[in-house]
């Protein structure tokens, strides 16, 4: 078939009409494909030394649950947490040797989702009620979760939440501005996302008394995370499978 030019002419400038169009279209209606490289990496150091400082500790925990409306469920097999403690040993179990430093061997240091670059659990979910932000956050949707715990088989960290039960009746009080959860789905640590919207801190870290929680931008050179990261070497929980966390050990 052949074109004649009068046609051409006609197609080519419907074309570059188009094109102009697209570009004049917010980045909302294009897709996420669209989506510009992120300015924002959240991101998490955790000091075990200065954890161990406030030995039994619990206020980063306590804050944490109470803002979130995370139940306290007295049967262990039905335990729901976001953040809590692990043996050092269990937490990193590629760093075991005999010359382990003595201040971490047997003691506990605090573990969370570790919202990683490279989530297996979001791969496997078939609603996508878990999904990774641009800014590094795993998010966790309980609306659309439909409880098959394919997320929970696939985090090697242990860090997600299934509601066996009604978990309503196990919260000692209500936080009013934040949505409960029911029985069937799962839940997990979002970094206070709701707070960062509004320029806060997540919780955890403010609750802190000992200033073990840092967090900040790691995008950004300047920001306390990066000089932590600069000053101290970091370990990450199990890096041979990676997952690339967002969460750093300094030691």
């Amino acid at each position: 078939m052949t074109i004649d030019r009068r046609h051409f002419l006609g197609l080519a400038g419907l074309s570059a009409l188009v094109a102009g169009a697209r570009k004049a279209l917010p980045l909302a209606a294009r897709g996420p494909e669209a989506t510009p490289a992120a300015a924002t990496r959240w991101a998490m150091v955790v000091d075990p030394q200065k954890c161990l400082h406030a030995d039994g500790c619990t206020r980063c925990f306590a804050a944490c649950h109470a803002r979130h409306n995370v139940p306290s469920i007295p049967e262990p097999r039905h335990e729901v947490k976001w953040i809590w403690r692990e043996r050092f040993e269990r937490a990193f179990p590629s760093e075991q040797n005999v010359f382990l430093e003595d201040g971490l061997k047997g003691k506990t240091v605090p573990v969370l989702c570790n919202h990683c670059d490279n989530p297996p659990c979001t791969r496997v979910c078939p609603t996508k009620a878990t999904w990774k932000r641009d800014d590094g956050i795993v998010m966790m949707d309980s609306h659309r979760c439909i409880g098959c715990r394919y997320c929970m088989a696939a985090c090697p960290y242990g860090s997600r939440s299934f509601n066996w039960t009604d978990p309503r009746p196990h919260l000692a009080s209500v936080a009013p501005d934040y949505p409960t959860r029911t029985k069937g789905v799962v839940e997990k640590c979002t970094f206070c996302e709701e707070r960062l919207a509004t320029g806060q801190r997540p919780l955890c870290v403010e609750a802190c008394p000992e200033g073990a929680l840092a967090f900040g931008n790691l995008a950004d050179a300047r920001s306390e995370v990066r000089e932590i990261l600069r000053r101290r070497h970091a370990l990450r929980r199990k890096p041979e499978l990676g997952t690339q966390p967002g969460v750093y050990y300094g030691v």
